[in-house]
């Protein structure tokens, strides 16, 4: 007998996995994240808890304080002198201007409490830019890069909405947690002695509206930072060595060479003007709140939108949203747009060799 083998038909192999497609400028803005998460999200945070650390030293040592001076009957109120520490009696015997100014300090105390992010986001981002272009040509890492299929034009931008948009959003939620842990702790110590806590941390000290302020300020803070980080980009895709040196001593002797001839007086101008409008736009303009340099605000309290007479003035959007039309913004800005247009074309040829 002849043996039969049954033939089965062979399977088809089964497809392969779809790559995830991913947008090249997605993939650059996580490479940026990943290689300078220190700075961009880790700093920002240790800024804010250092801030609340120390507050809450300077809050229970004010707390011995005031209560050894109410003990020995050293708090006098409008010729009343308190015997303990009562925030419930002492809010009876306030005025109207002592408790607009006793708010007004609040204020002030939540927005210096959850500045410290901002301050320490104003240097990350002006070391960033400086190093940004010259150390993948320090480390030759340029050479990988342009191999990749990814232009120099994105790789560029993608360094400036790092700069522009990545490290401010960060910067700006470890403010709000910092503000919001900082009320809490407010709250704490106003309701353990019997005050409102309400009524003075949170409808009075108005934490919601900075919080709104903060939010809103990221795009004022991109359009007004835009030169500097031109600028910085500019210097850190041209320079061999040292980029430092050259961002910053470049305007400084600019600012000393104008200053020395006084050639301001050929346009009408004072040297004070340049180094305002030039040497700080091209150095400070990653600082925060620089942007109220664009805003007339003795304008804006004539017509009645500002109260120059206390913080929360300068929590008002009309006020801030107003630098917009102001031509020293957008002057720099297309300054900012032509000095990166000059990164990217440098970045195509500048190397090492």
């Amino acid at each position: 007998m002849n043996a039969h083998t049954e033939t089965r038909p062979a399977r088809a192999p089964a497809p392969a996995p779809r790559p995830l497609r991913r947008h090249p400028f997605a993939m650059l803005l996580r490479r940026e994240f990943w290689e300078h998460k220190g700075g961009f999200l880790w700093a920002p945070a240790v800024a804010g808890a250092i801030s609340l650390g120390l507050t809450a030293i300077f809050a229970v040592v004010a707390l011995v304080a005031a209560r050894r001076a109410a003990a020995d009957g050293g708090i006098v109120i409008d010729g009343v002198t308190v015997n303990g520490l009562d925030l419930s009696l002492l809010m009876q015997q306030l005025s109207r201007e002592d408790l607009r100014e006793l708010l007004a300090t609040l204020d002030m105390s939540l927005m210096m409490a959850s500045s410290w992010p901002f301050i320490v986001m104003a240097f990350v981002v002006f070391f960033y830019c400086l190093g940004a272009l010259y150390d993948d040509r320090k480390d030759r890492s340029v050479l990988f890069w342009k191999s990749m299929p990814v232009s120099d034009r994105d790789t560029v931008l993608s360094k400036v909405a790092s700069a522009l948009l990545v490290a401010p959003v960060l910067a700006t939620v470890a403010a709000l947690a910092t503000m919001l842990l900082f009320a809490l702790l407010l709250t704490a110590l106003v309701a353990s002695h019997g005050g409102d806590a309400f009524q003075l941390v949170w409808a009075g000290g108005a934490p919601f509206k900075l919080a709104l302020y903060f939010v809103a300020a990221i795009p004022v803070y991109a359009v007004w930072a835009l030169p500097t980080v031109g600028w910085l980009l500019l210097c850190s895709a041209w320079a061999r060595n040292k980029p430092f040196l050259w961002a910053v001593l470049v305007p400084v002797l600019l600012g000393l060479f104008v200053w020395w001839f006084n050639a301001m007086q050929l346009f009408g101008a004072e040297t004070a003007w340049f180094w305002k409008n030039i040497v700080g736009r091209l150095l400070l303009g990653v600082v925060p709140l620089g942007w109220l340099d664009s805003v007339d605000v003795e304008a804006l309290a004539a017509a009645g939108r500002v109260d120059l007479q206390g913080v929360r003035g300068f929590w008002s959007l009309g006020m801030l949203y107003s630098s917009f039309l102001s031509p020293k913004m957008w002057a720099g800005a297309i300054a900012g747009a032509a000095m990166i247009a000059g990164a990217v074309r440098l970045r195509r040829w500048r190397d090492e060799g």
